[in-house]
C-alpha cells in the first residue's frame, strides 16, 4: 500500500516531513481504524477538561487550538492545516488542557486513541515520528510566544503570514497566486494579541507598502523577501527536513 492512498495519506506525508518511515510503517499507519466525519466551522473537536478517546486528523479545512481566560477572552495558540494530527499532544495525557475547534468546514478522520498508542509503542520508527512531530509543534509554540510578546504589529502579522505560507506549501496546498487566508480579522487578532481594528490597519499598511496583495481573502506576496525581512522570519523553528532521530 502506498503512502498516497487512503484518507490517512496526508498524515503519512506530514510525519515523513520530519522523520524517516519505511513501506511497512506507511502501511501500518494507513491500516489504522478510523471514522470520517464532516464538521461545520466552529465545531469543537476537543474540549478542555475532556478525557480524549480518539486522535483527530484534519483531512480538509482548517482548525485551531485555543485557551480561554476566566472572563471568556480567547487566545488562539496554534493553527492547523490538512494532514496534521490534532491530538498527538493528548495521546499520553488523560485530560485535555485546551480546546480544538474547526476554523472552516472540515473533514476529519478520527483514530481510536488505544490503536494509535499501540502502534506508536510497537513500531519504534512511528513512535519516533510522532515524538518528533510533537517536538516541532512545541518549537512552533515557542515562536508564537516570541511573536506575540516581542514583535510589533506589522512584524507580528507578517510573521504569521510567512509561516502559514511555508506550512501550506510543504503540504502542497499553495498555488502561484498565494493562498486563501481562512481567518477573519477578529480571529487573526485572537492569534496575534491585537484588536480586529488594529489587524485591519496593519493589513492595509502591508498592502500599501506592496508587501502583500489581496483579492478578497486570497493573499499573495509580490515582495516575499522584503516581507520575510520585516517579519524577522526564519524557517529554522519549523524543522522542515527529516530529523536523524
Amino acid at each position: 500500500m502506498s503512502s498516497t492512498s487512503g484518507p490517512l495519506s496526508l498524515l503519512v506525508r506530514k510525519l515523513e516531513t520530519h522523520a524517516v518511515l519505511d513501506a511497512a510503517d506507511r502501511s501500518a499507519l494507513l491500516a489504522l481504524p478510523y471514522t470520517c466525519r464532516t464538521y461545520e466551522a466552529s465545531s469543537y473537536l476537543v474540549r478542555e477538561g475532556d478525557a480524549p478517546a480518539q486522535c483527530a486528523v484534519l483531512l480538509t479545512g482548517f482548525a485551531y487550538r485555543q485557551k480561554l481566560t476566566g472572563s471568556g477572552m480567547r487566545q488562539i495558540v496554534s493553527m492547523h492545516i490538512p494532514g496534521e494530527a490534532l491530538d498527538f499532544q493528548h495521546l499520553f495525557l488523560d485530560v485535555a488542557d485546551h480546546n480544538v475547534q474547526t476554523l472552516t468546514r472540515a473533514d476529519v478522520a478520527t483514530i481510536p486513541r488505544p490503536a494509535l498508542r499501540e502502534l506508536a509503542r510497537s513500531r519504534a520508527s512511528i513512535g519516533n515520528a510522532i515524538f518528533i512531530n510533537t517536538l516541532v509543534e512545541a518549537s512552533i509554540f515557542r515562536e508564537w510566544i516570541l511573536n506575540v510578546g516581542r514583535r510589533d504589529a506589522r512584524s507580528r502579522l507578517a510573521h504569521f503570514l510567512c509561516e502559514f505560507a511555508i506550512r501550506l506549501d510543504m503540504q502542497g496546498l499553495t498555488g502561484p497566486e498565494g493562498y486563501e487566508l481562512p481567518m477573519s480579522q477578529e480571529q487573526l487578532g485572537d492569534a496575534l494579541g491585537l484588536t480586529a481594528v488594529h489587524v485591519n490597519r496593519t493589513i492595509k499598511s502591508l498592502e500599501s507598502d506592496g508587501l502583500i496583495s489581496r483579492n478578497r481573502r486570497r493573499i499573495s506576496f509580490p515582495r516575499w523577501d522584503a516581507l520575510r525581512e520585516l517579519a524577522d522570519f526564519s524557517t529554522r523553528y519549523l524543522h522542515l527536513s527529516q530529523q536523524r532521530g
